[in-house]
């Protein structure tokens, strides 16, 4: 049926028809049309005129009209924005007195319509007309698609997977759009066909040209937590809290969980009576092995639930540096550190703490060995014997910065210590400093790094200087790179991904005055 003989209300239910298939504005579908009809009017009375054509919203009535702008006079059109002269174009301007045809009190600038015949829609131009509308359609549709993933970016979604090509997957959203599974995406060894019903994680959202690039992911942490959130209540309710996840896809992963109700054990009902609330999780993730960790806001009581299943004998951590030594008897030693590592390494990524696991006969010859290496840097760095060395490692001292700038009366109640001892030792303490200090930064000028990077004192001197060889030169360069980035230049027995993240955070704030929150709003916008 052509637009011509189609009864004006029921165009009316058209419109409102495929608004309400396709989901978009009804005022889309009008547009769409109005802008096919002016088309067709324009093949039928001349492209040279500037031709449109509106659809009453009320009861469907078409009116077309040409339009013309008032001026002054030909050769009084001045310039436009960019400075160039307007040329006089006598199908779409009118003068003043040429526009008093079609307007009784016309104003130079005024726009001013005569009203054209109603083109007939033929077979030829219905089909223009549809095409022009089809495409217009599909790109709101578009659109709209794209605005509405965007928003659920993190949301795990269901769908069938329609076709797979090298190993990667097409999933078939709702019928609503289609999404992408990058074969590296995918829980190592499951296989997946055409027709399985899949669910997956919203991962990112592009704009194309066929609509939205909707990238699915199955091995994100993120994953995980989302579907523990969908399988126990009292995560869902916000009652139990996910503070954060570790995996290696398929394998093992490690949830820690805390609740601020001492009712109620976190653990206990995250797993479900029997497993049946962790189960259908572990189903999902291709039975991957899950320890449910109870979150701790003391490090040590965290890094040591963290090493379930292995049972911790004794632990010691180092605020400064961010690492923690875990004591356990030899028959826990290769339980705690997983097969391949991956027990310690999972432990590492869910509390951020580079984490180093020993038995006792291990961790006693390391401290021998650390008791050797302060003595010689004691002996050699303040230029003492090894008595004097030995009574300030026993008494507590691990560094020359300690005893450079502790009270002195500290340093003299040292058994055999008196005051002018302890203000010698004092003195060539930051004699020593002093001299480092000036050796760090002639090695990091040397290699081209700037006084910002070279005093970032949330990195080891040793440290920086691993990131001026890699060439980073600048605390802005540092600022530039992701976590994964600078992993990669440390290196993973060096840097964990969640210490990374917060270095690279640090170096924002001190380099653009960016701060945890300032990047969140950057991310969402």
């Amino acid at each position: 049926m052509s637009l011509e003989s189609m009864p004006r209300q029921d165009l009316l239910l058209g419109i409102e028809g495929i608004a309400s298939e396709k989901q978009i504005p009804r005022e889309i579908i009008f547009e769409s049309l109005e802008a096919a009809i002016a088309r067709i009017a324009r093949q039928k009375y001349g492209e040279e005129w500037n031709i449109t054509a509106e659809i009453s919203r009320k009861n469907g009535a078409i009116q077309v009209v040409r339009n013309f702008t008032v001026i002054e006079s030909p050769e009084k059109l001045g310039t436009d924005e960019e400075g160039e002269p307007i040329e006089y174009n006598p199908n779409t301007m009118l003068t003043v007195s040429q526009a008093k045809k079609y307007a009784t009190d016309p104003k130079v600038g005024d726009t001013v319509t005569d009203p054209l015949p109603e083109p007939e829609f033929g077979r030829m131009a219905f089909q223009t007309a549809r095409q022009i509308m089809t495409a217009r359609v599909r790109d709101a549709e578009k659109g709209r698609q794209f605005e509405e993933f965007k928003d659920n970016i993190g949301d795990i979604v269901n769908g069938i997977v329609r076709r797979i090509e090298f190993g990667n997957i097409f999933v078939d959203i709702n019928g609503k759009a289609e999404g992408y599974i990058k074969s590296n995406e995918l829980i190592p060894g499951e296989k997946l066909q055409p027709g399985d019903r899949v669910r997956a994680l919203i991962m990112d959202v592009a704009r194309s040209n066929s609509g939205p690039q909707i990238f699915l992911t199955r091995t994100h942490p993120m994953f995980m937590e989302k579907l523990f959130v969908q399988e126990v209540p009292e995560i869902y309710e916000g009652i139990i809290k996910i503070k954060s996840v570790a995996r290696a896809p398929g394998s093992h992963a490690k949830i820690a969980v805390q609740t601020d109700d001492p009712s109620i054990d976190a653990v206990g009902m995250t797993v479900g009576i029997k497993g049946t609330r962790i189960q259908p999780v572990v189903n999902e993730c291709h039975g991957e092995k899950i320890d449910v960790i109870l979150y701790s806001e003391d490090p040590a009581v965290f890094i040591v639930n963290s090493m379930q299943p292995a049972k911790v004998a004794k632990i010691i951590v180092d605020e400064d540096t961010h690492t923690a030594a875990v004591i356990v008897n030899e028959d826990q030693q290769s339980l705690a550190i997983g097969r391949r590592g991956q027990n310690v390494r999972l432990a590492s990524q869910l509390t951020g703490w580079n984490i180093d696991v020993m038995n006792e006969a291990e961790e006693q010859e390391k401290r021998q060995r650390e008791f050797k290496e302060k003595t010689e840097l004691f002996t050699k760095g303040l230029d003492i014997d090894e008595m004097i060395a030995h009574l300030l490692i026993t008494d507590g001292f691990r560094t020359v910065e300690e005893i450079a700038f502790v009270e002195l009366s500290e340093l003299s109640s040292i058994e055999g210590f008196d005051m002018e001892l302890a203000t010698e030792l004092q003195g060539r303490a930051r004699a020593y400093l002093d001299k480092m200090e000036q050796d760090y930064k002639a090695k990091g000028h040397g290699m081209g790094m700037s006084d910002d990077l070279l005093s970032f004192d949330f990195l080891k001197r040793d440290t920086i200087l691993s990131l001026g060889a890699a060439g980073i030169r600048s605390l802005e360069d540092l600022a530039d790179l992701a976590s994964d980035e600078l992993v990669e230049i440390l290196g993973q027995d060096n840097m964990s991904e969640r210490l990374a993240g917060r270095v690279v955070m640090k170096a924002r704030e001190l380099a653009y005055g960016i701060g945890e929150s300032d990047e969140e709003q950057r991310v969402e916008e």
